[in-house]
């Protein structure tokens, strides 16, 4: 299949598919931590069937045009992940996210993925608004956000259950003409 290059580095983007469950699972195991903290995915993905399962309901969300997941990997190794959670092409609004475990968190790995993945919902799939919903505490993903040329939108207070609290989450967006005004998607950190 494909692989689109993330940078100098050896990084690339690509698919990720219900047959990689066992190294979606993998990669899970040496991330849960790290990943958990803001992110409900770990408490998910916990054997190999619900690792599957996860994978084929994107696999899903593909056929059907209403969301993606492509893996990113650094070497041979499965690293991280962004996602367009939701896409709605009737009204043109999808959502983006991503997570990655600790070895690669640093690199700007996330931020090279999420603009090809948001020039693609843009240009070839005609979304207007990309969204970014994410925890008040999550420093490194809000930072994100903002060299994606997104604007914060506002506070959900306390709308996330998260591991027996609540988490704030803020909503940024980036639009289709500002995505474009801004120059799409060089792949740069």
């Amino acid at each position: 299949m494909y692989a689109i290059p993330l940078g100098d580095d050896g990084a690339e983007l690509r698919p990720l598919e219900p047959w990689q469950a066992a190294e979606f699972l993998d990669h899970m195991d040496r991330g849960r931590a790290f990943i958990g903290e803001r992110n409900p995915l770990p408490d998910i993905v916990t054997d190999l069937e619900s690792s599957r399962a996860y994978l084929q309901a994107y696999a899903d969300k593909a056929a059907a045009d209403t969301g993606r997941i492509c893996g990113i990997w650094s070497g041979d190794k499965l690293v991280g992940a962004v996602i367009l959670r939701t896409m709605d092409l009737a009204q043109g609004i999808a959502e983006a996210g991503c997570w990655l475990e600790p070895s690669a968190v640093g690199r700007g790995l996330v931020t090279r993925a999420v603009r090809i993945l948001i020039d693609w919902a843009v240009e070839e799939r005609g979304i207007h608004r990309v969204e970014w919903i994410v925890a008040s505490t999550n420093g490194p993903s809000i930072a994100v956000a903002r060299r994606l040329g997104m604007t914060r939108d506002g506070v959900l207070r306390e709308s996330d259950p998260h591991r027996g609290g609540r988490l704030d989450m803020e909503v940024w967006s980036i639009l289709a003409p500002e995505w474009r005004a801004a120059g799409g998607s060089p792949v740069t950190s």
